[in-house]
This record gives structure tokens, C-alpha cells and sequence, in this order.
């Protein structure tokens, strides 16, 4: 261990830059240096054998959600808590023969019998339903779920004691839960794949965050509870208003979803303009990073996230569960409360929610201004201090849904509705009042036992509104109204091959009223057929797939009151969509993902006829109705290790933009604002991705260490000028400690200085933030209790985000401390 800290400080000791950042990238080298050491000692140690009946011989056996190989097996393995999982293949449906959570002991050797009645299984053709696999549940539900996902010591029912050798019949119990940690099962990824795959089985990058990661990360806007991903950034316009920014992409290159289906918000639009969804109310999220639009359509060429909140109960409901959590405090003072019940007799299950946020004016560490704009804006500006003004909000929100359930499948349908009004920031006396209301269907069919095995229908309707006040008076109304809907197929099994198709249809009016619209009134129609194949070859899987679809976008052109649009005019497109992935295991712990896409974007209405005033940004900004769709070819790839609960994931990515629909200042001005106008430029994306967990000490207590760092690079082809607001590298490390019913975990990011910047923008300094959390866990009569006190920005630094339009105007948050319990029953 010497010799390792001894060569990273040589290493560190030349590095050409200035003291504060040697010494973070010192740190960070020091920590991946015993990250490898502390990996290397669990490489030797106890051993685990599993046996199985004859007729389960050859069952695929997964420890820690990674295929090791065929039962019977035996292999070394790390101490800790392992989860052993057994399935088999009935046709094209995973059957779960054996699952349990093991402790492993110091030098303790472990033997697991699965016995015969395991094979009953198999017999019956029961297996986990896609459903319930998604939410990581097994056989139980209502309070024997709750029982043992908030019991310390269910871990501990099998545990071995050092220097022996235990064998752990199959009692058939499953330990369920929502997180990544210890006593919990593999969660099925629902976005990237229609049918579904466990997050190591995929081929595209994918991070999850659970409902226990949720806790620690949930921030006011869905941007910012995101924003310390790998290779997500956020958009921050206020603490209001912040939309994700996958691998330098936003706006209509990032699919944001609501259970699988479009949002129809128009957040995508402008900076300003808020997601319609409170992350009080989700449950996880799912974030695709590279393109998506086999699934999705071009407007996911970057990337996908979808928020899912189970509306839709999709899996039978017995008795009645729910949780609650009032959280208090923060730098924007949040008083805020959410609830959500279920309730069923597994037949027939009911969901509501509520949630309600309130917040001041946001405290910030110094100046609202940063220097440089206060030098430009002269004596006669007011410069805030302490406190960032207009950034207050108010929001409330709530649904009911209900469902029909069965072991092949559920239809159901929910409503919801949220209202919400902020500030905006950018301007004192402007504020957004917002209103979104959702009608939602949804059901699947499975185990249908013709060609179609699973049949899949989702549903949206949204009536979605804001009104942008100055003043108090309604100044510009904007309007968008429309549905989207998808049917998946899931096919039998041809050959080798299993896989999906599928149809996807969406239709949008959307309407902008007042004297300060910058677009006309237009109407948005989609129709898409989509095709996705994937097939195993020993050690090797493969996934192929391709995308038609056909767009119509078409201009009301002027009204009566407003003469800049011209006349009304249509514009159609045919886009077209592949790719070609393969996942190859080189050994039982060490993956390699490769990605082929070919992407094609038709133009969004803004592109095409925006004409006015955004002051929001400072623009006036013109579009051009000649556009042609968007196409650009992307390559990604990941090498991915994992050996019981240390794990390590690094991959680079490349994407080339034939013709990138840019927003690009001309360097003019109409109505005393900037023009900008979109125009069609070569463009290249690329850059890296990693990040990696280590168990680091097991005595008194479970210490994990997190690490983390992305970069993007963005360019101009055309001019090799960079792209603005793309995020500089950024790293982070972080330490979770859980002993007993307490836990502590203490996370610090640093983002370095961006002086690879457009000719219209200015660089951004480094800044380092540290956040951390304490919890605590009671289990009382009929409810579990989490408790949880938590402070972000802990040294107060000031921070100024370069992805923000706002950057000189707005910093991110000062220092703030909120406290919070959620109690689930």
C-alpha cells in the first residue's frame, strides 16, 4: 500500500497546473490507486459453492447481479454480503429458480444447496413479472415487503463465523428493495431496452437512481437532482428552472419522459421554462446516456431520462402501503411535504399522491453578480447580495390512478395535475404560472403464447399551460396540448434472436399568444414504426435495431395581432434510425459495451419559424423554415469490471454531426437585443465517462467509496470554433458509511475551469462543493422511519455553472442545511 500512495505522489509532483487543482487531481490519484490495492485484496479469500439438482444443472448463477457462470460452480469471493441469484430459461422468459442474500464471512467458505423444489418452478412457468422486477419486488408484497426491506438485520439471518464452513439450504426467501446496496435484488432496466434488462446486460450506458438515492440527491428541479451524474450537467437557469444536459446535448436532443411516455412540456423550448414534474413524487429514474432514438425518436439523440412514479399500479397490490416525508430548510428555506398511498386486494389497486413546495428567494454566498458583469453594469445597477432575487417558487401537485391486475399482465389509468409559479430570475418582475394536467393509460398482456409473447400500451394526454407575468399582468401565454402513445410487441423467440417492435404516435398543438411571442401557433404530428433485436453467441450478445419515422410540423403563419410569421406554410420529414451494439464478456467480471448509431432529427418548430423578442436569453432569435433534418453518426464505448461490491465502469464516446442545427449569434441587433439565428454547421461531440465503487472497510460498520469524473468536448467542424456552454472535466469522490441503523455519507465534486469557450461567451473558474448526510432508521409498529439531516455546499463556495445562460447573473446555491423523515408503511 506505501508503494502505491509513494507512486502517486511522484506522479502527482510535476503536473503543469496551478497548486488547487494539483492537489485535487493528487487526491483523486492517491484514492484510484488504493481503490485498486483495497480490490486486490479480495482477490484471495473464502469460497462460494452452489449445487443444484440434476434437472437445474446448467442454470446461469449471478452473483451481485454479474453472470458467473453454469451451476454447479465454486469460486472465491469477496466478504460481504453477496446476492446469489439462480434462473433458467423457459422459451424466451427468464425463470428465477433461487434467490437469497448471503453474508460472507472473513475466511469462511460457503456452500449453497438449490434443491429440488426449486425446479417447481420451471414446472409452473413462474418467473418475476416485468413489473414487479422493475420496482426490484419478489413474491411479497404489502408489509412483508416493508418488513424486510427497512430490517437492519435481515443480512445478518445466515451469517458465518470465521473459520467455518456453512451450508445455507434454499429456503426460496427474497430480500426486495428499491437501492444498490447489500439485500436487495437486481432492478430490471425498463427504458433502454422494451424488454427489459438488468443494468449489467445492457449495451448503452445507463444510471438509476433509487428511491434511496433520491434521498441524498433530490433537489428542487429535476436538472439539478441529476446534475452530479456521469456525464450529466444542467441547464440551471435559478433554482427553478434547470432541465438535464446529457454529453453537452439539451433541449430537443434530450427525451424527457414520465413512465416511459413524453412529458409535452415546453421546457425544451427555453431555458426558463420548468419540467413538468416534482422529484418529490418519483420513485427512480432511469438517465440513457448517448442516443436513444431507436426507442425514443431523434429528439433523444442525446440521451433519455425517465422519472417513474408507478401511477399506474403495474403489479398486483395487496392491502394498503405508502410513505410520507415533510422536509425543511436548505439555502431557498423549502417547506415542502409529499404522500402517496396504495392500496389493493390483488386484483384491483388504487394510487394517489400529493406533494406541496415552498421556497424564498435563494441564499447565495456572495454577490449575485460575479465581477465582471458588475464592472460592465456601472454604479447606477443594483447589485444583490446574499440573496438571489426572483427566485422564489410555490408548487403543488397530486394524482389518483387505478388499475386491473393478474399474473399476465394489468390495465390501468391515471390523472394528474400540477401547478406551479417561480420566478424566473433573469428578469425582477417576471414570474411563470404554470399549470400541466395528464390523463394517462397504460396496460400490458403477457405469456400471450403466439408470435406477439407481451403486448405493451401506454398513453398521454397533456393540456399544458404557463403564463409568463410582468408585473403581475399576463404578458405572453404559452399553450401545448396534445398526446403521445406507444404499443410494444414483444416477439417469440426466432433462432437466436429475441426482440421487439412497435409503433409510436404523438400529435402536439402548441401555441404561443401575446406581444412578446416569439413563435406562431404550430402543429407537431409523428408517427414512428421501430424494430429492436438482440441475440446471445456465447460469451458474446448483440443488439441490433432501426427506426422510421415521418414528421409533419406546420405554421399557422400570422394572426390578426401579430405579422411576423409570414404566411402559414408546412414543412415534412422522413427520419431514419439505427444501431448496432454487442456486450462481450470477456471474463466472468470484466464486460466491453460497444455502440454503432446512426441518428436522424427532424427540426422542431423553433428551429424552423421562431421570429422575436426571447429576453429570457437576450436574444432575438430567428429561425429558418429551409431547414433539413439533422444527421449524425455516434460510436460509444464501455469496458465495465465488477467483483462483488467493487465495481468500475470507464468509456469514451464520439458523436459527428453532419449538419448541427446551432443557435449562433450573428453579432447585430434588432429590438436592443443580441441576434441569434439557427443555422446548420459540422459538428463533433466527444469525450469520457467512468466511475467506480469500492467496499474500503467492513469491521464496524460497511465504508464504500465512490469515485466519478466526465468530460465533453464540443466543436464547430466547420470553423473549429468550441460550442457554448459545454462542461468543463469535472471529477468527484464520495464516502458512504452505513453501521446499523446509521449512515453517513460525504460527497465532494470538483469542476474545473472552462476556458475552451465560443467567441459570444466568457470562460468560467473552477469551484470545488461538498455535500454530506446523516440518517437515521427506526422502525416502529406498522411504520419505518428515516430520518435524515443533510448540508449542501458546506464551505459556501461560490459556483458559477457554464452550462447556464445565467452564469453571471445567478450562482448556484450557498451553503444550506435541510432536515427531513419519510415514514413508510
Amino acid at each position: 500500500m506505501v508503494t502505491y500512495l509513494f507512486r502517486g505522489t511522484v506522479c502527482c509532483a510535476p503536473l503543469p497546473v496551478h497548486s488547487a487543482t494539483r492537489m485535487f487531481v493528487c487526491v483523486m490519484l492517491l484514492i484510484i490507486l488504493t481503490l485498486a490495492e483495497c480490490s486486490k485484496a479480495y482477490a484471495a479469500g473464502p469460497r462460494l459453492k452452489v449445487s443444484c439438482v440434476e434437472e437445474d444443472k446448467g442454470a446461469d448463477v449471478y452473483i451481485n447481479d454479474e453472470y458467473t457462470g453454469a451451476c454447479p460452480l465454486e469460486k472465491a469471493v469477496a466478504e460481504g454480503d453477496l446476492r446469489l441469484k439462480v434462473q433458467k430459461r423457459m422459451g424466451t422468459v427468464p425463470v428465477l429458480i433461487f434467490e437469497q442474500v448471503i453474508r460472507i464471512g472473513k475466511n469462511a467458505d460457503v456452500e449453497v444447496d438449490v434443491p429440488s423444489g426449486a425446479a417447481q418452478l420451471k414446472a409452473a412457468g413462474e418467473s418475476l413479472q416485468p413489473g414487479e422486477a422493475a420496482m426490484g419486488l419478489a413474491g411479497m408484497k404489502g408489509q412483508e415487503q416493508q418488513d424486510h426491506l427497512h430490517d437492519p438485520h435481515a443480512l445478518d439471518a445466515h451469517a458465518s463465523t470465521q473459520h467455518d464452513t456453512s451450508r445455507f439450504p434454499a429456503t426460496g426467501d427474497a430480500i426486495p428493495g428499491t437501492d444498490g446496496s447489500a439485500g436487495v435484488l437486481p432492478s430490471v432496466v425498463v427504458t433502454a431496452s422494451p424488454m427489459g434488462s438488468a443494468l449489467l446486460d445492457l449495451v448503452l450506458p445507463v444510471s438509476v437512481l433509487t428511491e434511496k438515492d433520491m434521498l441524498f440527491r433530490q433537489e428542487i428541479t429535476l436538472g439539478e437532482t441529476l446534475s452530479k451524474l456521469p456525464g450529466v450537467s444542467s441547464t440551471y437557469f435559478g433554482p427553478n428552472a434547470s432541465r438535464p444536459i446529457i454529453r453537452g446535448l439539451d433541449g430537443d436532443r434530450i427525451r424527457i419522459l414520465q413512465n416511459g411516455v413524453a412529458m409535452l412540456d415546453v421546457s425544451s423550448l427555453s431555458p426558463d421554462h420548468a419540467t413538468a414534474v416534482d422529484p418529490l413524487l418519483v420513485d427512480r429514474v432511469e438517465v440513457v446516456r448517448g442516443p436513444a432514438a431507436l426507442m425514443y425518436g431523434g429528439a433523444a439523440v442525446g440521451g433519455v431520462v425517465n422519472t417513474l412514479d408507478n401511477r399506474i399500479p403495474q403489479s398486483p397490490v395487496k392491502g394498503v402501503t405508502g410513505r410520507f416525508e415533510p422536509r425543511f430548510g436548505g439555502a431557498a428555506s423549502e417547506r415542502s411535504g409529499a404522500a402517496m398511498l396504495e392500496a389493493g386486494n390483488g386484483q384491483f389497486a388504487i394510487h394517489a399522491d400529493i406533494a406541496s413546495r415552498r421556497t424564498d428567494d435563494l441564499r447565495i454566498p456572495g454577490y449575485a453578480r460575479s465581477s465582471r458583469q458588475w464592472a460592465a453594469d456601472g454604479p447606477e445597477i443594483e447589485q444583490p447580495y446574499g440573496r438571489l432575487p426572483n427566485s422564489s417558487s410555490s408548487s403543488d401537485s397530486g394524482s389518483v390512478g387505478a388499475s386491473l391486475t393478474s399474473d399476465n399482465g394489468y390495465f390501468g389509468l391515471s390523472y394528474s395535475d400540477l401547478q406551479s409559479n417561480f420566478g424566473t430570475v433573469a428578469e425582477p418582475d417576471v414570474r411563470i404560472d404554470m399549470s400541466s394536467k395528464r390523463l394517462g393509460l397504460a396496460g400490458e398482456i403477457r405469456e400471450l403464447n403466439t408470435f406477439v409473447q407481451e403486448l405493451k400500451f401506454k398513453y398521454n394526454h397533456t393540456d399544458y399551460l404557463h403564463n409568463e407575468l410582468e408585473g403581475g399582468e399576463v404578458a405572453t401565454t404559452f399553450k401545448n396540448k396534445g398526446y403521445d402513445t406507444r404499443i410494444d410487441a414483444v416477439h417469440s423467440r426466432l433462432g437466436a434472436f429475441t426482440g421487439a417492435f412497435g409503433v409510436q404516435l404523438t400529435n402536439v398543438d402548441f401555441a404561443a399568444l401575446g406581444e412578446a411571442a416569439f413563435l406562431p401557433q404550430v402543429n407537431t404530428d409523428t408517427k414512428a414504426l421501430f424494430l429492436y433485436e438482440e441475440a446471445t453467441f456465447g460469451k458474446v450478445k448483440l443488439t441490433a435495431g432501426g427506426r422510421n419515422e415521418h414528421a409533419s410540423v406546420e405554421s399557422a403563419g400570422d394572426t390578426p395581432d401579430t405579422t411576423r410569421f409570414g404566411s402559414a406554410q408546412s414543412r415534412q420529414f422522413t427520419a431514419n434510425s439505427g444501431a448496432l451494439g454487442a456486450l462481450y464478456s470477456i471474463d466472468p467480471k470484466i464486460t466491453l459495451a460497444a455502440n454503432l448509431t446512426h441518428t436522424e432529427r427532424a427540426p422542431t418548430y423553433a428551429e424552423l419559424f421562431a421570429n422575436g423578442r426571447h429576453v429570457a436569453t437576450g436574444q432575438f432569435v430567428v429561425g429558418d423554415s429551409t431547414l433539413q433534418k439533422e444527421k449524425s453518426n455516434g460510436a460509444d464505448v464501455h469496458l465495465r469490471w465488477r467483483s462483488g461490491l467493487n465495481s468500475v465502469s470507464i468509456g469514451g464516446f464520439y458523436n459527428h454531426f453532419q449538419n448541427y442545427i446551432a443557435l449562433l449569434q450573428s453579432g447585430q441587433k434588432q429590438e436592443d437585443l443580441t441576434e441569434a439565428f439557427y443555422r446548420p454547421v459540422k459538428a463533433e461531440f466527444y469525450g469520457f465517462e467512468m466511475e467506480g465503487k469500492s467496499r474500503i472497510y467492513e469491521q464496524k460498520g460497511n465504508l464504500d467509496l465512490n469515485l466519478r469524473g466526465d468530460y465533453v468536448r464540443a466543436k464547430n467542424s466547420d470553423t473549429g470554433e468550441p460550442l457554448p456552454r459545454i462542461a468543463p472535466l469535472r471529477l468527484g469522490a464520495g464516502l458512504d458509511y452505513q453501521l446499523g441503523n446509521f449512515g453517513a455519507r460525504f460527497d465532494v465534486s470538483h469542476s474545473f475551469r472552462q476556458d475552451r469557450v465560443a467567441s459570444s461567451e466568457l470562460s468560467t473558474g473552477s469551484y470545488t462543493l461538498a455535500d454530506a448526510m446523516l440518517t437515521y432508521r427506526i422502525k416502529t409498529q406498522g411504520i419505518h422511519w428515516d430520518a435524515y439531516f443533510k448540508g449542501n455546499n458546506l464551505f459556501n463556495e461560490e459556483a458559477r455553472t457554464h452550462t447556464s445562460f445565467l452564469k453571471e447573473i445567478a450562482p448556484l446555491p450557498g451553503r444550506g442545511f435541510i432536515m427531513g423523515v419519510r415514514g413508510t408503511f
